[in-house]
């Protein structure tokens, strides 16, 4: 994986952790609950836990995938899944919502799991995946040396990506539960849901450009 392409997972994860949909929102609001930070800081780990295994998959199912067949037809389909998810959450008026606000860590992470796949998380990282060779040089040795590599490609996509992410949402989680609050974000919102949206649509639009 070259440095372009590592750099694009860092940004993506950056970008995860900004959007408060992907967990960061809800670790502030357990601390502000119960008034303890301690609370905010024991969410995000779990957070984390749940977008990782929600990308993981993902990514592991991409990088697998694409050592068996053509890179090109898995980039092509990939974009189409990735522009026509963009627009099914662009138009969309649905929001996901959990009911109540006491979770436990682990039906925290399981929500963060929910949350990551029902807003695309893994596919983001389509463009990335297919932009590089399909195996090491050098470790071309049939489907069980393919499929090892994808594993470690997988796994090491996902960590780089995860460790981002939490490092931004714990950065924001800290610095919103400590200076700002909640009160700011009823004052002045951005609606990251658009963004996001789009931000699928563009990284799918890329993905088809490219392969074509």
């Amino acid at each position: 994986m070259n440095d372009g392409s590592l750099a694009a997972l860092v940004a993506l994860g950056a970008f995860h952790g900004v959007n408060p949909a992907m967990g960061w929102l809800f670790a502030v609001a357990r601390g502000l609950q119960e008034r303890s930070r301690a609370l905010v800081l024991q969410s995000l780990p779990a957070i984390a836990a749940g977008h990782a295994a929600s990308v993981g998959v993902v990514a592991i199912l991409i990088t697998l995938t694409r050592s068996v067949v053509a890179t090109r037809a898995v980039a092509v389909g990939g974009g189409v899944v990735l522009v026509g998810f963009g627009l099914w959450r662009l138009l969309s008026r649905r929001h996901f919502r959990w009911v109540g606000m006491r979770l436990s860590l682990r039906q925290l992470a399981g929500w963060s799991f929910l949350m990551s796949s029902a807003h695309g998380a893994g596919l983001m990282l389509l463009p990335v995946l297919t932009s590089s060779g399909a195996a090491p040089a050098g470790h071309d040795h049939g489907l069980a040396s393919a499929s090892g590599s994808a594993l470690s490609t997988g796994v090491f996509v996902t960590a780089v990506h995860t460790l981002a992410m939490f490092a931004v949402a714990g950065a924001i989680a800290v610095a919103v539960y400590e200076i700002v609050g909640l009160t700011i974000l009823r004052r002045a919102w951005f609606d990251l849901d658009r963004l996001w949206a789009t931000a699928l649509i563009t990284a799918g639009t890329i993905t088809l450009v490219t392969a074509l």
